[in-house]
């Protein structure tokens, strides 16, 4: 097994990438944690494992964030925890692909922070698309490399 995990924020994972995120685990021979506040009805193995944590806002968050360490992968669509995981050595990926940076994560809070100001006036914000086949593989390709190099890394 690699030196390193992907953990995964499953409460708003769309069904759709959890087979891609199983075929990484297999494929590169990486633990992978699914971490939700409910049953995400993924069957453990060896290398495969999920935590039900405590209903509330930003439990499972919390878990992922407490048991991480650098170097590991964190897949969530949540700004504040990406920004969490970068913070401690970890690498973000969004669901669409995109991998976060101190950079971008910084712009996103603060475009949240606006969303959320404009959603307490009571503006309709509307959500975001469902996963295209596009985002699927955009996040499978993101995956697989940020694996590869995280490989290189913790292997030198």
């Amino acid at each position: 097994m690699l030196p390193f995990k992907v953990w995964v924020d499953a409460d708003a994972l769309p069904r759709i990438l959890r087979e891609v995120i199983l075929r990484a685990s297999d494929r590169y021979q990486i633990e992978v944690t699914f971490v939700a506040n409910q049953n995400v009805g993924i069957t453990p193995s060896v290398r495969i494992n999920s935590i039900q944590v405590l209903s509330g806002a930003d439990s499972a968050d919390q878990e992922i964030v407490d048991r991480m360490h650098a170097h590991d992968i964190v897949i969530t669509q949540d700004i504040p925890l990406a920004a969490q995981v970068i913070e401690k050595g970890g690498i973000a990926i969004h669901p669409r692909g995109e991998i976060y940076t101190s950079a971008n994560v910084k712009a996103r809070l603060h475009l949240r922070d606006f969303m959320d100001t404009l959603r307490g006036a009571g503006v309709q914000t509307g959500g975001p698309p469902p996963i295209s086949e596009r985002d699927k593989r955009e996040f499978s390709s993101s995956l697989d490399q940020t694996i590869q190099k995280q490989k290189r890394k913790t292997s030198q």
